[in-house]
């Protein structure tokens, strides 16, 4: 029951980051298609709905399963990428990273609360560690995911569109990046299977 089937990591990683890159290129070479400069947002926004879509659906008809980060921000990307392109609004669209990550960082609080370890199910069990570990590793991610949320609203309201997309595209991956991999040192530190090698 544990041999769950899983993704390649490079598949992986292609399925989640490749909406995000044909959003970026769309709304930055949607002009070589007859768009007029201020409707390349939406010609990227359509494509990522559609990208969306796409990936969640290939990732499911291989793994039989859909992974909640990417489900939830897919469901999210349709509603909001939705509503820009039936108001002609691309407020809808620049407000998703705010919300995508607004509900994270409160799952991620609600569950330490109730005592029930999401990011243990939002990380797919990939790693082992004690309680401490992932109340400390969940402290972490949903702080980072609130100031994700902030830095988004500083970019969205005082930057131009193109910048924004930049930014959602070479900044916040990047930081995430980063982020993640600073977490190293407590993953070694509080790695359950080590714990239990000592016991």
């Amino acid at each position: 029951m544990t041999d769950q089937k899983r993704l390649p990591p490079l598949l992986k990683l292609a399925l989640e980051l490749g909406p995000l890159a044909l959003f970026f290129f769309a709304n930055a070479y949607a002009d070589k298609f007859g768009y007029a400069d201020n409707q390349r947002i939406y010609a990227a926004t359509a494509l990522f709905i559609v990208a969306t879509v796409a990936a969640l659906a290939i990732n499911y008809a291989l793994i039989r399963k859909l992974p909640i980060m990417p489900m939830v921000s897919g469901v999210v990307v349709v509603v909001f990428g939705g509503l820009t392109l039936a108001l002609q609004n691309d407020i809808f669209i620049k407000l998703k990273p705010t919300i995508v990550n607004t509900l994270f960082g409160v799952l991620l609080l609600g569950g330490l609360y109730f005592r029930k370890p999401l990011l243990q199910i939002v990380l797919d069990s990939v790693f082992e560690l004690t309680d401490e570990g992932w109340r400390k590793l969940t402290l972490r991610w949903a702080a980072f995911f609130f100031v994700l949320a902030a830095l988004n609203e500083i970019v969205w309201r005082t930057q131009t569109t193109d910048f924004w997309v930049s930014f959602k595209v070479m900044g916040i991956m990047p930081l995430t990046i980063v982020f993640a991999i600073a977490q190293t040192p407590l993953l070694m530190r509080y790695d359950a299977s080590k714990k239990a090698e000592e016991a």
